[in-house]
């Protein structure tokens, strides 16, 4: 039996918004900031994986 992993999402942006994705069924909307030493970062409330694209990434202003 496979086990379900959590979905995951390519960023171009180090900080990013998450707010579960599913309207009433979400959670509250949570900053995060992705570390530039490890490239990714895990929501706490639904943990979606969000994956920085070096290549491609820009700084927040």
């Amino acid at each position: 039996m496979p086990i379900d992993t959590p979905e995951s999402e390519v960023v171009t942006t180090w900080k990013v918004a998450c707010d579960g994705g599913e309207g009433a069924l979400g959670h509250p909307r949570v900053w995060l900031s992705i570390p530039r030493d490890i490239g990714w970062v895990e929501c706490g409330y639904c943990d979606k994986r969000y994956i920085i694209d070096r290549d491609h990434a820009h700084d927040d202003h």
